[in-house]
């Protein structure tokens, strides 16, 4: 298991190169920190516990800014532990987008956006009543119970607040990682609001056999460099005109 914290910056597409589209989220992933390893011994199980996004210290708790001195950096806003993360890691280690490669499958957990209240239609897909023909129940949540219990069961799709959840969308494929820039694209969408933090880790129920894809990668051309082409061009044609009536010239006079 391995895995590592970013915040999701948006989706796009890109091209491979047998001509296929695919849509990617982009998601930013600076350097974490490990700042906290918990052993079976000690602790009772294996995991490591990853910090990104600093913060100040003057708005952190003095347990907060303590545990962060332990690993040498300053105080992070998000914390998240990964069980039974793959390598030998120390307190303080940096690990960045290069532990995951292109093609490896992985299970993206976010939070997903707020709705605030919504009804049962929209909250658990429910039919609608009729329109016309003198109903009075269209949107309403239907019948609540039953005769025996004379109580509202529990489980009882109701209207109430909607998102806001701890959401894992599982068997993503990671198109890109570029480590130069910090950035990795994932293969369709992703839980969460534009800069919410994420978690990318390895699959749980991966079956599938690593398929790396090749991406088109397009060389911008600036209009300066296509002058400069032209004039080069342009030169060279001049020289051999110059060239060929100096040649003309010299077999006249002979």
């Amino acid at each position: 298991m391995k895995g590592i914290l970013g915040r999701k910056v948006g989706m796009t597409q890109v091209f491979s190169k047998d001509g296929k589209l695919i849509p990617v989220t982009v998601v930013s992933v600076p350097e974490n920190t490990v700042m906290q390893v918990k052993t079976l011994d000690k602790d009772g199980y294996n995991a490591v516990q990853l910090g990104v996004f600093d913060k100040k210290e003057k708005n952190s708790s003095r347990a907060c800014v303590g545990h962060a001195k332990k690993a040498n950096t300053t105080p992070k806003r998000f914390l998240k532990e990964i069980r039974d993360c793959e390598g030998n890691y120390q307190v303080g280690d940096k690990i960045s987008a290069l532990c995951f490669e292109v093609g490896d499958i992985v299970d993206v957990t976010g939070t997903s956006k707020g709705k605030g209240f919504a009804g049962s239609i929209k909250r658990h897909g429910q039919q609608r009543g009729p329109t016309t023909h003198g109903s009075n129940y269209h949107r309403g949540p239907g019948s609540l119970g039953t005769m025996l219990p004379k109580r509202v069961l529990k489980g009882k799709n109701l209207p109430g607040h909607m998102g806001s959840e701890t959401v894992t969308v599982q068997n993503l494929e990671i198109i890109e990682v570029n480590d130069k820039e910090g950035y990795i694209l994932v293969s369709g969408n992703v839980p969460g609001a534009k800069n919410s933090m994420i978690l990318i880790k390895s699959a749980v129920k991966n079956n599938r056999k690593k398929n790396p894809k090749e991406i088109i990668s397009f060389v911008s051309e600036t209009v300066v460099d296509e002058v400069e082409e032209v004039k080069d061009a342009t030169s060279e044609e001049v020289v051999e005109e110059v060239e060929q009536e100096e040649t003309n010239t010299t077999e006249e006079s002979k």
